[in-house]
């Protein structure tokens, strides 16, 4: 694979990295590839805050162990940031600003020279991106955009490479399913991240489930709309448990950025 190449030159030509490593097959990529040209030179930083599922952590560091990446944890304070609770359109803004100074911070305690890199793809670019520009104002690189991987790219690469992560679904923060200008709060970030466990564990793998004051909307691949449905009641009997008095199906299936469509006028 000829862009696979390319990223490894990408990384040849840097002293030493510092990668802004999630777990998801982004960031996992770009994070092999980096320890394989740097080895030692190379070392992923996880944030870790209320916004991040408890599983998703957990499976970023069992890989990482499984892979002998260089691996440190880092409690990032977003949460705390009355802007970040507001929940403008822009607060992902205000996330990512909180992320990257900490690990610009990271890097420049480990070697002055470190680059701090990311795993925005070139497909990440469509859609609303406003931590886009808290990567840029602190200088954050992303290979994977620079050299054109869409993310059907990055899975095949991620395949090549062994990553058992080439076929995980996308994953985003908690708070992408609280509506813009409910506040986030860490009490709701916890009951999202219950919930999702919860329909996870009746059998059913890639799924969102949307805050909507009393109405959680679940979101699923339409191929599953049929075992919700068989479901159905186990599911409202265990989000009403949670807190919601109303339990909906998202009829347009599983989709990235359901919450951004006020602000692109779309129904």
């Amino acid at each position: 694979m000829k862009k696979l190449s390319r990223l490894r030159a990408w990384f040849e030509v840097q002293a030493s990295v510092v990668v802004a490593y999630s777990g998801g097959v982004d960031s996992s990529l770009v994070m092999c590839v980096a320890h394989q040209v740097l080895e030692k030179n190379c070392i992923g930083v996880l944030a870790v805050s209320p916004s991040l599922p408890r599983v998703e952590r957990d499976e970023a560091i069992q890989q990482a162990k499984v892979r002998g990446w260089q691996l440190q944890e880092m409690e990032t304070s977003e949460t705390d940031d009355p802007d970040y609770q507001a929940n403008a359109p822009n607060r992902c803004f205000f996330c990512k600003d909180h992320v990257y100074r900490a690990l610009l911070e990271k890097a420049r305690g480990l070697d002055n020279g470190s680059v701090l890199v990311d795993g925005m793809n070139a497909e990440d670019t469509q859609d609303l991106r406003p931590g886009r520009a808290a990567a840029i104002r602190h200088g954050v690189k992303s290979p994977l955009n620079e050299l054109g991987f869409t993310k059907a790219e990055v899975r095949e690469a991620a395949l090549i490479l062994g990553l058992t992560v080439w076929d995980k679904p996308a994953a985003a923060c908690l708070a992408s399913r609280i509506p813009y200008g409910t506040k986030v709060t860490t009490e709701l970030l916890r009951r999202i991240e219950n919930a999702e466990a919860f329909v996870k564990s009746l059998g059913i793998g890639a799924l969102r489930v949307r805050h909507h004051g009393d109405v959680a909307r679940i979101e699923v691949p339409t191929s599953d709309f049929n075992f919700v449905i068989q479901h159905s009641q186990s599911l409202v009997g265990g989000l009403r448990e949670l807190g919601w008095l109303y339990v909906t199906l998202d009829m347009e299936g599983l989709r990235q950025g359901s919450m951004n469509a006020p602000l692109l006028n779309t129904p």
